[in-house]
């Protein structure tokens, strides 16, 4: 059996399925400490167009997304002007929910404020967990898995404070599991690392 075949069949979090891009979304990102701002500013983005959407509508759009919205340079999507949102607006490749849209816009240049008031986003951004990813204390389940925990009410709270939109609990709860802030792979999934 060769390593392809091995990965295709290794345990991994209910929630993978057997979409191909989902699984490697899973192996290859997912709880995967990222502190790249560029990046972090991507997945809380694409995890806000997600509310009310499955992740796996905007992993399979993603591509389209990173071509509309410049690659999610930030200083470009602060400066979109109407124009630029009508055309975002009538782009089939993505989610073309108008309170979305502009909401990405003004996250954008909420980043850039953030970043010019208190440095790297980042470094802001990770010690909401100390700098470390955050490890459940007991073993994980798929019904243990909380949809929103304390910090990220408060991260939350403190993205909304900054001007952010589309960064309720939940959402903010799902972009830091993406990006690794906790690491939530179930009990049987190959990448668990519980207690």
């Amino acid at each position: 059996m060769n390593t392809m075949d091995s990965m295709e069949e290794a345990p991994r979090c209910f929630w993978a399925g057997n979409d191909e891009l989902m699984q490697a979304y899973h192996d290859e990102e997912w709880g995967v400490p990222v502190y790249d701002d560029r990046e972090l500013f991507e997945r809380l983005l694409l995890e806000g167009f997600q509310a009310g959407l499955s992740w796996r509508t905007i992993l399979h759009k993603r591509e389209n997304f990173r071509r509309a919205f410049d690659h999610f340079a930030v200083e470009k999507i602060a400066a979109y002007d109407e124009e630029k949102i009508a055309s975002l607006l009538a782009d089939a490749g993505i989610v073309r929910n108008r309170l979305k849209v502009r909401g990405a816009v003004r996250n954008a240049q909420a980043f850039l404020r953030l970043v010019e008031a208190e440095g790297p986003f980042s470094d802001w951004l990770w010690r909401f967990v100390g700098g470390e990813p955050q490890i459940p204390a007991t073993p994980l389940l798929p019904e243990h898995i909380p949809t929103q925990t304390d910090i990220a009410r408060h991260l939350s709270r403190s993205l909304r404070q900054a001007g952010f939109t589309f960064v309720g609990p939940t959402i903010c709860y799902a972009f830091m599991q993406s990006v690794g802030m906790v690491d939530d792979h179930m009990v049987g999934c190959y990448k668990y690392r519980g207690p």
